[in-house]
């Protein structure tokens, strides 16, 4: 459905863009993840026409809208800040758009009113001003404005960045719902790993305005293809080459000990015999977190940390002895 092609965006002398490839799907929630400055904003922002590319071309739908007007383009956006108008009520900013475009009062009352049944925003609230809520119903409302026009395809900015850590979790849940409620295409930027792993159908990894990766997050996370993404996305643990050689994890003949190796910490186990390459370590400290404990050992100098779904074992205690072991198949190399 929306396609780019070689895009390269300039600001003077700085290329922000090197030459962005990638196509989103038809109703698919696609994610734009990487650190800030990488490039993400950016190329969203070239997607909906707030960016002027150098070279490159957008197109929705084999249509090529690279020129095209803001306005034109058929596309929801939801800012970082929301940027709802403070001066007027909740029904005055979803209604808004559809002013702009001169519809009818009563099919402007009757549209406000369905989107805001549809993201869970009661009549009352409606003749509130957006002051007068919460972070998640000034969220519901941006999202409620950019819907209503009935856009082809939405794109939030960060759109959860200014909330708190447990409301962060429940938009998410929601926006996910409304995402396939409504079928839209979504397109998300965020630098949180944890948004783009639970919200996303495929995310691309930006880094110095570059694509390191697309995938699935299980792709992305379980294979990263380059070493950034492998050290961005999630924990995980750096393996020397002299630990390899002493767990004799390079004599299995699945790694090449020139390269940097890495591994994640719930693909290494404690006192479980089933992997291929164990051996002795000290438990250093543990985070006791209730489903899972995070364990950091000392083994052959190197300091590793496990975590431990919590099936009932005991907790084992700060200078314990215990047996750490992995499959070799698990190492990332670079």
């Amino acid at each position: 459905m929306i396609r780019l092609n070689d895009i390269e965006v300039k600001f003077g002398e700085f290329t922000a863009l090197h030459n962005i490839n990638l196509e989103i799907q038809e109703g698919e929630f696609f994610t734009f993840l990487g650190p800030s400055g990488c490039g993400k904003t950016t190329t969203l922002r070239t997607v909906t026409g707030f960016v002027k590319p150098v070279s490159g071309t957008v197109s929705v739908n084999q249509k090529d809208i690279t020129n095209l007007e803001i306005e034109k383009r058929n596309i929801g956006m939801v800012f970082q800040s929301y940027a709802l108008f403070p001066t007027m009520t909740v029904y005055e900013n979803i209604a808004f758009g559809l002013r702009v475009k001169k519809l009818h009062r009563e099919e402007i009352n009757s549209k406000v009113l369905e989107m805001a049944q549809k993201v869970e925003l009661d009549e009352s609230q409606l003749f509130k001003k957006v002051a007068q809520l919460s972070g998640g119903q000034q969220q519901r409302v941006a999202i409620a404005r950019a819907l209503v026009t009935s856009p082809s395809i939405i794109c939030l900015d960060e759109p959860l960045s200014n909330l708190d850590a447990k409301l962060r979790v429940q938009m998410r849940n929601e926006l996910k719902n409304l995402q396939r409620k409504f079928g839209i295409t979504t397109i998300y930027v965020t630098h949180d790993q944890e948004e783009a792993l639970t919200l996303s159908d495929r995310i691309a990894v930006f880094n110095h305005g570059m694509i390191e990766q697309i995938g699935r997050p299980d792709e992305v996370y379980n294979h990263s293809a380059t070493e950034f993404v492998c050290n961005f996305i999630g924990d995980i643990n750096k393996l020397s080459r002299e630990f390899l050689e002493k767990t004799c994890a390079v004599q299995s003949g699945m790694i090449d000990a020139d390269k940097n190796s890495y591994i994640r910490l719930e693909r290494l186990h404690v006192n479980n015999n089933d992997e291929k390459i164990s051996c002795n370590a000290v438990v250093q400290s543990y985070e006791y977190y209730g489903m899972y404990i995070k364990y950091t050992l000392n083994a052959h100098g190197e300091y590793l940390r496990v975590i431990e779904k919590n099936i009932g074992n005991p907790v084992y205690e700060n200078g314990e002895t215990v047996r750490v072991s992995f499959n070799p198949a698990n190492i990332m190399q670079y």
